[in-house]
């Protein structure tokens, strides 16, 4: 293990070691991630593995520290925050050559902890282990969990619940509030130094050539323009599956384009765009439709701190980072139609005036196309239809798959003229579903691409199962009386889900309307 931040910003990390609990125990062990790491999971599983997890055994090289940042929490600066229940045990270089970190979530109090017990109860270390994992399994960028452990005694919530910590892998564990707190300080050198660690981490071809401590502007001004486009794609692929983060504060941006911090995080079901679960969002500030939005101003308080780097004027420091900041718009716009073209099965045109169908998880053209104007008036069509009466986005886009998958069997050369019935079973009127039905089927035959090709396309780019909140719950009440079974049947269907699973549909199923009007989530610190 090595201990690249510890060495490299020291003022941004506080050694510190994590809690000795009374018995601890190693309740969720995802071995596809320990294989990643090269660590042997049947080792892991032993009293030296979950030692190792405990941050007790410490392996050669490593150097526990609390990493400091600062934020903006729903829109207000909130000062000097940073690891208060959290570890960073060092970096890992990973079999495949790829460097990640290794840290607790739950480890006991750091001198960050600003008054908190430095604890984590079970359910919320599972309940992030359940969705980083289906998160990965969809295709989206998302730190992993390794291990959630359990440390024998009790946590106090909103009620008595089991201890616990959580394992966590990540690109790296730097985050737009790092950034924050250093510009805060107002230490040249320090942003300098972050800096080339973000990129070298991050961004590496961009430092090519450089002088070990020289931070070039030209190149500082493209790596805000690189972390801009990966959180556009980022988003844009939370807004695809219907995934809700319910705590988009800065602290919780992460530069490398990881989804990060879990906490009340929830899906969408009954498509609302102003749909929100996080008990602490009142005002709806980080509901499922004002995602880019936030994550545009959140990339805007980033260029903030880099203006020192960007330019010696000031005026001239804030026209660059504005620019890159604005690329924001343009940028996940690509990223939203090139996800919605994938959910919908339409093809992309390509020069030569060849089709094909848009994989997932999509690459994000640089530019717009001939159709793009087209297909974004029939995506805003297909989601006006959906809101007329709260269908149900998952299950909407996977039955659209269906329908030419089915096509495809019966071996027709066109779409059917009429949407098939289980698609319209979702709709208490057909009209909205219908009318749209006849564009889409025209835009399809468009591009020309074949029904069995299209089918498989879409069949890839919209599950069928997602952790959905209802069946979230359940298995976590199941977790907290002591029987971890469900949960693992949950994840086993998470890890495959675009497949068809025989024996799985009460996974698939939609909650009922009134409990997923009411669902609340909480951060469970």
């Amino acid at each position: 293990m090595q201990a690249r931040w510890a060495d490299t910003l020291p003022e941004l990390a506080v050694p510190c070691q994590a809690q000795r609990w009374p018995a601890p125990r190693l309740a969720w062990l995802h071995d596809a991630v320990a294989d990643a790491l090269g660590w042997p999971s049947e080792a892991l599983q032993g009293p030296q593995g979950v030692a190792l997890l405990a941050g007790a055994a410490l392996p050669p090289g490593a150097r526990p520290v609390a990493l400091v940042y600062a934020g903006h929490q729903f829109g207000r600066w909130a000062g000097r925050l940073g690891d208060g229940r959290a570890l960073l045990l060092g970096e890992v270089a990973c079999p495949n050559g790829a460097l990640v970190d290794v840290g607790l979530k739950g480890s006991g109090a750091t001198p960050l902890a600003r008054g908190g017990d430095g604890r984590a109860a079970l359910g919320p270390m599972l309940r992030e282990a359940l969705v980083s994992e289906a998160m990965h399994a969809l295709g989206i960028p998302t730190t992993r969990t390794l291990a959630v452990l359990t440390t024998g005694d009790t946590v106090w919530r909103d009620g008595p619940q089991p201890g616990a910590w959580l394992v966590r892998v990540a690109a790296s564990h730097l985050r737009v509030g790092t950034f924050q707190w250093v510009a805060a300080l107002d230490d040249l050198g320090l942003l300098q130094r972050l800096w080339r660690f973000a990129a070298q981490r991050h961004d590496p071809a961009l430092l090519e050539g450089l002088n070990p401590d020289a931070c070039d502007p030209d190149r500082v001004q493209a790596w805000l323009r690189a972390v801009v486009q990966r959180q556009a794609r980022l988003v844009a692929l939370w807004m695809g599956v219907g995934f809700i983060h319910g705590v988009m504060n800065t602290d919780n941006m992460a530069i490398s384009g990881e989804t990060i911090d879990y906490g009340p995080c929830a899906f969408m079901e009954g498509y609302d765009p102003a749909t929100v679960h996080s008990s602490i969002d009142l005002g709806g500030r980080y509901a499922w439709g004002n995602q880019p939005r936030i994550a545009q101003w959140n990339l805007a308080r980033l260029a903030e701190t880099l203006l020192p780097l960007l330019h010696p004027d000031h005026d001239t420091a804030v026209a660059l980072a504005t620019d890159a900041v604005r690329a924001f718009g343009p940028a996940y716009q690509r990223a939203w139609r090139a996800v919605m073209r994938a959910k919908l099965g339409l093809a992309a045109p390509y020069p030569g005036g060849a089709a094909s169908p848009v994989a997932w998880p999509p690459t994000v053209p640089a530019q717009d196309d001939a159709w793009a104007e087209d297909d974004d008036a029939l995506i805003t069509d297909w989601l006006n239809a959906l809101a007329a009466e709260r269908v149900d986005w998952t299950l909407a886009h996977r039955r659209l798959a269906d329908a030419v998958a089915d096509a495809a069997q019966a071996g027709l050369g066109a779409l059917p003229e009429h949407a098939p019935a289980p698609l319209h079973a979702l709709w208490s009127e057909a009209a909205p579903l219908q009318r749209w039905w006849g564009r889409w089927r025209a835009r399809c035959a468009r591009d020309g691409v074949g029904a069995p090709a299209r089918a498989a396309a879409m069949r890839r780019a919209n599950p069928g199962y997602i952790p959905r909140n209802q069946r979230v719950e359940e298995v976590l009440h199941a977790a907290l009386a002591g029987d971890l079974a469900p949960a693992r049947a949950f994840a086993a269907v998470l890890r495959h889900p675009f497949d068809e699973q025989p024996g799985a549909a009460r996974w698939a199923t939609p909650a009922p309307p009134e409990w997923a009007q009411r669902y609340v989530t909480f951060c469970g610190t």
